[in-house]
């Protein structure tokens, strides 16, 4: 399935080159695949959390534990579950490793961590201050708009410093 998706991103990515008459380099192509392959990623990521989110709140509540800290113990096991996921599909699928280097697995899950706790965690708060009490956007839509900084700065700092 993998190797479909990364033909269907660099034709579309050679066409869209072509068009604009712009140089398509193997680097770039292999950049935008990773970039792709890292947003399926994210988006089952994001519907594996919410699904251990709710699971793990209807279980709390089922039998009335942590009563006043429900929402926030399910939100912490979907958050390591969730990046435990991560790691492994972005390890396996996304930064793989060059033939001949080694990867201590155990630092760069730290890393992995580490930057979904900054972007996931920090970052989406700051913003969503920014966007809710500054900006006056709609709380609702709000998390929206962080994706399109949270996305990218994820990928980066996954791709030269977490998976390097």
């Amino acid at each position: 399935m993998w190797k479909i998706i990364e033909e269907i991103v660099r034709f579309c990515l050679r066409l869209v080159c072509k068009l604009c008459r712009k140089e398509c380099t193997e680097e770039m192509q292999t950049v935008f695949v990773q970039f792709v392959k890292f947003g399926i990623v994210g988006i089952s990521n994001t519907l594996i959390s919410y699904f251990i989110y709710v699971i793990m709140l209807f279980f709390f509540q089922s039998f009335a534990l942590l009563e006043n800290y429900d929402y926030l113990a399910a939100q912490v096991i979907a958050f390591v579950l969730s990046v435990l996921w991560s790691f492994y599909w972005n390890n396996k699928v996304v930064f793989m490793q060059d033939s001949g280097s080694k990867r201590i697995l155990w630092k760069t899950l730290l890393k992995t961590f580490a930057a979904y706790s900054f972007t996931g965690l920090f970052l989406n708060s700051v913003l969503l201050i920014l966007w809710v009490q500054l900006l006056c956007v709609s709380e609702y839509a709000a998390p929206v708009f962080n994706l399109l900084f949270s996305v990218p700065l994820n990928f980066l700092i996954n791709k030269f410093w977490a998976f390097r």
